[in-house]
């Protein structure tokens, strides 16, 4: 190495490239481009700016794989999930995912079930839905009754996307609100909202707000009476976006899947407890015959004749290849050790944050390792759970404060969702934070000054 080059790179370390020293645009195309490195470093820097995945306990979505998946990950990203024709390989285990699910969720006869991956559970909570208005539409043209004035039943806690679902598709949205009787969907005046353009009820196994399920039999039930005494078959589709991959593995005698006579479909996140990393749903009919043929596209495309039923079309295929390998690796008995982990760990921490004395929880992490808590009434008018998910977000921890749906939504909880990842001993430093954040707000002579409450984003 010359002299000269010697002094030009001791002027031009890492972080003063050509380009780096400079602005650059935020809401513009550069006229100019620039190295690589110098992109790479500008993008990377700026998430690290991000919180920290793994101290993100908001999500459900899963935020590490083992060191295999992410090679696997690497080599398989730039697959194109709807080029069928091309990546024949990628389409055969698509169909194999979904009838190892069928299988899990018990279905009579996986051979006569149908379903397909997707982008995410909302996109498969869609599919469900659009299914279940069909089926109703051809029912009542068959009958010759109006198709007009559908509605969908599900609780006051149901994820925003069967909301989303019911404003893009034209279908009333009818919610049972939760109470503290009634914490979640379980049949009761089920009657008072059902009729005959009901497309059918969404119980929720492991509700967004605090994880807990849903009373899919006694649903199931109350739909039976309802059909004895008017007559309506009103079948019922699960989001399981979260339970399908912990239900099966850790409480296996539980009645809520396919063995549920009026169980058709059920939609599941991949990317939850499956496990996956972001990016991939599951959905799921127990039979052929729940699925209009008339929904399902056969598509001339690059070469090959292609059906589909999806929201999308390009989309990637490495995801599905991700949750293949999980089935793979962990097998059953892989599933049952890493969710009961987690479920260890849940427990342990809505133990543990019972005792502290503050606080009263609103569930025990019974279901699936997902738990929330209110503040004690009494306990302090100087500060609540928004504080104290700002104490948390200073010392890394991501722990959402946010209202409980209608009839609660004065009431104010804090949640935690353990994923695979968070340790039992990760957890006790999160107890740690948790401790010396009420004992500063607990020593405040007054109340915090705001200028108004922050909501996290919890789904």
């Amino acid at each position: 190495m010359s002299e000269s080059d010697a002094d030009r790179l001791a002027l031009n370390p890492l972080f003063a490239r050509p380009g780096e020293s400079r602005d650059i645009p935020q809401f513009s195309l550069p006229e100019d481009p620039m190295l690589p490195e110098t992109a790479y470093q500008f993008v990377h820097d700026e998430a690290m700016l991000d919180g920290n995945a793994r101290l993100n306990l908001a999500t459900f979505v899963g935020t590490w794989m083992d060191p295999m998946a992410s090679k696997l990950y690497a080599e398989t990203f730039d697959k194109n999930m709807i080029d069928k024709d091309e990546y024949p390989q990628t389409a055969a285990i698509e169909e194999r995912c979904w009838r190892i699910l069928a299988e899990v969720w018990n279905s009579p006869d996986p051979s006569g079930s149908i379903g397909t991956s997707t982008i995410g559970s909302s996109e498969a909570c869609m599919l469900g839905g659009l299914a279940l208005k069909r089926r109703w539409q051809h029912a009542r043209r068959a009958a010759g009754k109006s198709t007009e004035r559908p509605n969908l039943v599900m609780s006051s806690a149901v994820q925003v996307c069967w909301l989303k679902f019911c404003n893009y598709f034209d279908v009333e949205t009818r919610t049972i609100p939760i109470s503290d009787e009634h914490k979640v969907m379980d049949g009761f005046e089920l009657d008072k909202y059902v009729d005959e353009n009901t497309i059918g009820v969404v119980p929720i196994m492991g509700v967004t707000y605090t994880g807990m399920y849903e009373e899919v039999t006694k649903i199931s039930d109350a739909l039976d009476r309802i059909q004895k005494d008017t007559g309506l078959d009103i079948p019922i589709h699960i989001d399981a976006a979260s339970g399908g991959f912990i239900t099966p593995f850790l409480q296996p005698d539980r009645l809520w899947d396919f063995r549920v006579d009026r169980v058709h479909s059920i939609s599941v996140s991949g990317h939850k407890y499956g496990l996956v990393y972001p990016g991939l749903g599951w959905v799921v009919w127990k039979d052929k015959e729940f699925l209009p043929d008339d929904l399902i596209f056969y598509v001339s495309y690059l070469g090959g004749q292609m059906p589909t039923f999806a929201l999308n079309f390009s989309r990637p295929g490495a995801q599905v290849l991700l949750q293949y390998y999980n089935f793979l690796r962990l097998g059953r008995k892989g599933y049952t050790e890493v969710q009961q982990e987690s479920l260890d760990v849940a427990q342990h921490l809505a133990h543990q944050i019972d005792q502290m004395g503050p606080f009263t929880l609103w569930n025990d992490a019974s279901d699936i390792p997902v738990f929330a808590w209110e503040l004690k009434k009494g306990h302090t008018s100087n500060w609540d759970l928004y504080d104290l998910q700002d104490q948390l977000r200073q010392r890394g921890w991501l722990v959402p404060a946010y209202p409980l749906p209608d009839n609660l939504a004065e009431r104010t909880v804090q949640r935690v969702v353990v994923r695979n990842g968070l340790s039992r001993d990760l957890a006790n430093r999160l107890l740690d934070s948790l401790r010396s954040s009420v004992d500063y707000l607990d020593s405040l002579p007054g109340p915090l000054p705001r200028e108004q409450k922050t909501e996290m984003f919890h789904h």
